[in-house]
């Protein structure tokens, strides 16, 4: 027997003996990547796109909802708290299957002053700018109300981090609206904001507070906030997002050296109240800019800042019709993620081998999916009966980079399956048991079973220790005897004529070919290639006819 390992000048041998192979038989037995269909995901996927206040809404689809918190509705002493109000709120959003982005207030221009009433004692400044005549911005550096909102924060994670009806929460606390500003039109000035030590134990604590849910903060504050755990949130997007004015969303995060945040940490904000309805009447979907001095570009703005997620309450309520819905519809879709699976790899098996999965995933959004929902594989028989579900180790949060593959695989050792042929589905669980399924944008999600999307098929054979012999007649009618047996060393083969025979994994990677003479032949694995305890489908070529075994070879 003259060996050839399906390298270099085989290569091309083998191959074509592959094509004969799925050209004659009907079962798949060769793996190979199978290239997937693209089809964009819903609007309303989940922890992405625009959102409104908290409230159920019929005009725009959405997954999140937005709500600001009083301080002083949360917290009732130093360490006291009442968290009647959030767990209210949160199970009023988490109702409607939609998870709830929110932010606790001290001062909020026009409302009730915010801060709790056990902290009366604290300095506070009177304003009237915004309209506002009836809430006060306090002394942040006092020692109690800085003691205060630190227990907040800790009590705050240590109750509701990795809380699932929770999408992202923003720092707040601190500014107007909880937005880090004091700035003031009266008197072009921002004096009210705590020292540069008080922010910085705000973020820490956040930071601290919370490892699973994702914290965002108005723009980079305190000390080194390019290495703090925590994204940003534009609340005056598309307006002052980016371009050369240094105060615009954009240059304050390049210039705080966290251009790279969005890798890991979340981007989110605001749509400009004055422009969630104007955005969208021209086809460019430019507004001016806040300074006058050029325009603002959705598409552009959100390519740029990488953000996933938007309030736009105006698009909800009052809502716009025609063209302008359309293009709101497609800018709510174009924030965030994409995830589309690009290419598949499904061998079939025997049922005392493993079964092994392969998928090619990769992000055609903006930005990251945030957090590592459980993604599992399943199983569908030919009567569509869900036969087995496995958890696998794959990471969404690993799939960043647009439009760049990334290769996911799983090998189930022990998968207990009975033969036949069976549909292979994937899907990532949203751990809010009513929320919004994870949609991945593919041509064949929901083919074959609602919240899954359909991978491909195998089929799984009886595993034997003796193959029974292939008779085929060739032209001139003679039987032609062609056989494979294990051993203990490797495969004997037996042939009534000169056969060509090549081996291929499990995977459908060829593992050697060779010309077989006729009479008897044995072929042993080479330890080197790891292929010495593998089962192989043999396949042999007599003249223009094709015939495929399954052969265990024993250590």
């Amino acid at each position: 027997m003259r060996p050839y390992y399906c390298l270099a000048s085989s290569r091309r041998a083998a191959c074509l003996l592959g094509l004969v192979l799925l050209l004659t038989i009907p079962a798949q037995v060769c793996a190979e990547w199978i290239s997937q269909t693209y089809k964009a995901g819903p609007v309303d996927n989940p922890l992405k796109g625009f959102m409104p206040y908290q409230g159920s809404y019929s005009t725009f689809p959405y997954s999140m909802e937005w709500q600001y918190l009083a301080w002083k509705d949360l917290q009732s002493g130093p360490a006291t708290f009442t968290w009647v109000p959030l767990d209210n709120l949160l199970a009023d959003v988490a109702g409607r299957g939609h998870q709830l982005v929110f932010r606790i207030y001290a001062d909020y221009p026009t409302l009730p002053y915010g801060v709790p009433s056990f902290l009366s004692g604290v300095a506070k400044n009177s304003y009237t700018d915004y309209g506002n005549t009836t809430s006060f911005s306090p002394d942040y550096d006092d020692p109690n109300l800085r003691s205060a909102m630190h227990n907040l924060i800790v009590a705050l994670g240590k109750r509701y981090d990795g809380d699932p009806r929770i999408a992202f929460i923003t720092v707040g606390l601190i500014g107007f609206w909880g937005e880090w500003h004091t700035y003031r039109s009266s008197c072009s000035c921002d004096t009210w904001m705590p020292s540069t030590a008080t922010q910085d134990e705000v973020l820490s604590a956040f930071d601290s507070a919370f490892s699973t849910t994702k914290i965002l903060m108005r723009e980079p504050k305190g000390t080194n906030p390019a290495n703090r755990s925590i994204g940003y949130h534009d609340d005056s997007f598309n307006y002052d997002t980016y371009g050369p004015t240094n105060w615009f969303f954009e240059p304050l995060i390049v210039a705080a050296g966290s251009r790279s945040k969005w890798r890991t940490e979340a981007i989110g904000g605001e749509l400009r109240p004055e422009i969630q309805l104007t955005t969208w009447q021209s086809d460019n979907e430019c507004v001016v800019s806040g300074d006058g001095n050029a325009q603002q570009c959705f598409d552009a703005a959100v390519d740029t800042t990488h953000a996933s997620w938007m309030i736009a309450h105006a698009l909800f309520s009052p809502g716009n019709t025609s063209t302008e819905h359309t293009r709101a519809l497609a800018g709510s879709q174009r924030l965030g993620y994409d995830l589309f699976i690009s290419a598949v790899n499904i061998p079939d098996t025997v049922s005392a081998d493993s079964l092994a999965v392969a998928i090619k995933i990769q992000n055609r959004g903006v930005a990251p999916f945030y957090y590592d929902w459980p993604v599992q594989i399943a199983l569908l028989d030919n009567a569509r009966r869900s036969t087995a579900t496995w958890q696998t180790p794959w990471k969404l949060t690993s799939v960043i980079d647009k439009n760049a593959d990334v290769t996911w695989t799983i090998s189930e050792a022990v998968h207990g399956l009975a033969n036949g042929r069976y549909t292979a589905l994937m899907r990532a669980v949203n751990p809010l048991t009513n929320g919004k399924q994870l949609c991945f944008s593919n041509a064949s999600w929901a083919q074959d079973s609602a919240g899954w999307l359909t991978l491909g098929s195998l089929l799984v054979t009886a595993s034997s220790t003796a193959v029974p012999p292939v008779i085929l007649p060739d032209l001139g009618g003679r039987p032609l005897l062609y056989s494979a047996s294990p051993t203990a060393q490797g495969i004997r083969f037996e042939s009534s004529e000169a056969v060509f025979v090549a081996l291929f994994d499990v995977r459908g990677c060829c593992v050697a070919s060779f010309d077989l003479p006729r009479g008897e032949t044995f072929w042993q694995p080479d330890s080197k290639r790891g292929s010495s305890a593998a089962v192989f489908l043999t396949v042999a070529r007599i003249g223009a006819r094709t015939i495929a075994r399954r052969v265990v070879v024993v250590p």
